[in-house]
């Protein structure tokens, strides 16, 4: 490994995360790092309101040596980084929920019409085992933030079987963002069986100029 002390890592969980989830959990016992979880719904639901917590956070922490995100909070990790094109950011990205819009689209033209005309829909929170309200906000938000230019290094870690955002999203990133490196792993989206990626990934994006 190329560092020698214990990393400070801002960690931004998924949609249906925690600020304690599984993932942070692994870095600090598997890795001894310094883990900072951002609570991504303090704001709201939309791609917007949890891009404005990041941003939040990065402004009150300053000494960190990485972002990381996972789904959506890769999503929000990104689309923060974008509004901050004067800093030295350095972001590994966890299945990032990239072309966000159009996997919501996927429940069909009626759905999206009454959820549109109702202003909310609702929407099973697995985390939080109960049942949210997602406004029509969520996806007017979608819509302008599902594909940020990605102006600093960053390493995406994403599996080729996800099944919540495909790999393809990733790949479309990639190809367009010089400052991309991607790592295809044989995993689902959660990830569960290639956290041993996670070092590998900051390694690379700590190399990164």
């Amino acid at each position: 490994m190329i560092w020698s002390d214990k990393l400070k890592v801002l960690w931004a969980h998924g949609l249906e995360g925690s600020p304690n989830g599984s993932k942070p959990k692994w870095i600090i016992e598997n890795l001894g790092w310094d883990v900072i979880s951002i609570d991504m719904s303090n704001r709201g639901w939309t791609i917007g309101d949890q891009t404005a917590v990041v941003l939040d956070k990065i402004s009150e922490i300053d000494d960190f040596d990485l972002i990381m995100g996972s789904s959506y909070g890769g999503l929000a990790v990104a689309n923060a980084a974008n509004e901050l094109l004067d800093k030295d950011l350095k972001l590994v990205l966890m299945a990032p929920a990239f072309g966000l819009a159009e996997n919501f689209q996927k429940i069909g033209e009626k759905e999206l019409n009454e959820w549109e005309s109702n202003g909310f829909r609702p929407y099973f929170h697995h985390g939080l085992n109960e049942e949210i309200k997602l406004g029509w906000d969520f996806m007017t938000s979608a819509k302008k933030m599902s594909w940020p230019k990605i102006n600093h290094p960053a390493v995406i870690i994403h599996g080729i079987y996800d099944e919540i955002v495909p790999i393809e999203s990733s790949r479309k990133i990639a190809e367009s963002n010089l400052n991309v490196e991607l790592i295809e792993v044989e995993d689902g989206h959660r990830l569960v069986n290639s956290l041993q990626f996670i070092p590998i990934a900051v390694e690379k994006i700590l190399s990164k100029k």
